[in-house]
């Protein structure tokens, strides 16, 4: 056995067969359980997965090769990514969200030879599959597909044995997370699967890294079982992780088939669920306003983490209130660095991101690609080394210039603006791609997104940089209110009060809904579009 999810899943079907792996679907809202509510030991998960991986075996699929999973959150979703690693293939997340254009661009970069997909998005599979070469065999869940040649998923499991029999696995197995192409179109990142392991708890999100693969069985097999919860979608990186996490700890894991707060806050309670992880504030504040409107028992919930997008000051605030007996934790990581970091006490995007890095692994490297001393004030780039993707796919010029070599060492240059105050904290300025120059001042979305999110009438906002005649861009706020849209002026006053001159927006665009990625990351490109339309440029 090696540090590979398959060989490592494998061996807790042996260990801990009969502990529940997964639970899915829309908790009962009463006495017992609805058919669409599912749940699987980690034998009957293992046995499910058998069969689909033999079924790609069948269908020609060899290691190596890409295996799309287009799909929301249910027990098939992770069945799929085991099923692809099970054979040495190589699981690839697919946006549901994605409209034909967007689907053809990743099936083709992404070179994905067959696609696991929800009957549902058959229309748009239909129009982008044939457009792809490399794509050549379908396999539709929830009913036969209309597309030609798509193999139901019941179908395909019945004909297949439920026992292993496949080659034998490695550490270096490649798995790819596709990134949600905020800026620009998504990219697969590329990990070895040890890598990934380690960077991403290594086992033991509290501690060491386990030192063995028997290591992780004995120590999940001795945990007394925990019920952990990812409520974004699979196909965001968070929700993987968090559910291999779960695993290598012995947990019981729990989805929703999408994100729907009142759901989320059912399956906590009916499920007992002891820590859940969230995307930032399009999370949290949907939760926020459910628990403040409606009667949950969250008693047993002990830790809400949240990663992958920004949590403002004021919504984990609100959110703490109606948690009071919750730890909020707030977690810095990326699909390319793995979990790197954890919040320092106090920090909020209002006031300062700062993180105290969880090893001697991350540092801030500045221009020439030196450290940034402590206390200097330098501003640099945050930067990991050690166990780190290896690369983009289908991407040589990206991977070159994120991927750098210094005296001898493999650093991951992860975009985001920082400094190292002298206690050794890690101070964020924000991302920067998304740095907005006004009149040679720099400015960073996130602060202001943030003290916008502070006043009452503002439900969810988005900061971005539109062309300016005077100043070369100006800053923008698309902003999604609770209901009327409050002044601008009022809106002024609040950014005023907080914010330096030079960074309170000059122009606020209104809309009935911002446009996030269903794991709750922004859409700036969208954003600048909104913002740019409003001012007529």
């Amino acid at each position: 056995m090696e540090f590979n999810h398959a060989d490592l899943f494998e061996g807790l079907a042996d260990a801990i067969g009969d502990r529940v792996a997964v639970v899915c679907g829309a908790p009962p809202a009463g006495d017992g359980e609805p058919a669409t509510y599912r749940r699987m030991t980690y034998a009957e998960l293992d046995a499910h997965a058998n069969r689909l991986a033999h079924h790609l075996e069948s269908a020609g699929v060899e290691a190596g090769q890409h295996v799309g999973i287009q799909l929301y959150n249910g027990i098939e979703y992770i069945a799929s990514v085991l099923a692809a690693l099970k054979i040495r293939a190589v699981p690839v997340n697919v946006n549901y969200r994605y409209v034909e254009s967007e689907l053809l661009y990743l099936y083709r970069d992404s070179d994905i030879v067959a696609l696991v997909h929800d009957v549902e998005f058959a229309d748009r599979v239909a129009a982008a599959a044939p457009n792809a070469p490399a794509l050549r065999h379908l396999i539709s869940v929830g009913g036969a597909s209309a597309i030609p040649g798509a193999v139901p998923y019941e179908e395909a499991l019945a004909a297949q044995p439920d026992t292993r029999g496949f080659p034998e696995r490695s550490g270096d197995d490649v798995y790819i997370i596709y990134t949600g192409g905020t800026t620009g179109m998504p990219k697969g990142v590329m990990w070895r699967n040890e890598d990934l392991f380690m960077g991403f708890g290594g086992g033991n999100p509290y501690g060491e890294p386990r030192e063995t693969p028997q290591h992780v069985i004995e120590h999940a097999k001795n945990a007394g079982p925990m019920v952990m919860m990812a409520a974004p979608p699979l196909m965001h990186g968070a929700a993987q992780m968090a559910t291999f996490i779960a695993w290598w700890m012995g947990s019981t894991i729990v989805y929703t088939r999408r994100f729907d707060a009142a759901l989320v806050l059912r399956a906590i309670e009916h499920e007992k669920v002891l820590t859940v992880n969230i995307t930032g504030d399009a999370m949290a504040i949907p939760l926020a306003d459910e628990l403040a409107s409606g009667d949950y028992d969250v008693s047993s919930l002990a830790v809400v983490s949240s990663t992958g997008a920004i949590l403002s000051g004021s919504v984990r605030e609100r959110l703490q209130g109606l948690l009071p007996n919750t730890m909020i934790l707030d977690n810095f990581g990326s699909s390319e660095s793995g979990y790197t970091a954890s919040g320092v006490e106090g920090s909020t995007p209002e006031s300062g991101l700062r993180y105290r890095p969880n090893n001697d692994r991350l540092a801030v490297l500045d221009e020439s690609l030196k450290p940034v001393e402590p206390g200097s004030g330098a501003i640099g780039q945050v930067a990991k080394r050690g166990h780190i993707a290896f690369g983009y796919y289908n991407d040589a010029d990206k991977t070159a210039r994120t991927f750098r070599v210094v005296d001898g060492v493999r650093w991951l240059l992860t975009g985001d603006i920082a400094t190292v105050e002298a206690d050794g904290t890690i101070a964020i300025f924000g991302r920067g791609s998304q740095c907005i120059n006004t009149g040679g001042e720099k400015v960073f979305p996130e602060e202001i997104e943030a003290v916008l999110k502070g006043h009452p009438e503002v439900f969810d906002v988005v900061v971005t940089g539109i062309p300016d005649d005077r100043y070369g861009s100006r800053v923008a706020a698309v902003i999604q209110p609770y209901g009327d849209a409050p002044a601008a002026e009022e809106l002024d006053r609040h950014c005023r009060a907080r914010l330096s001159g030079y960074k309170v927006p000059r122009t606020y665009a209104f809309v009935d809904q911002v446009m996030r990625s269903p794991a709750g990351k922004a859409d700036y490109r969208w954003a600048r579009e909104v913002a740019e339309r409003s001012t007529g440029t």
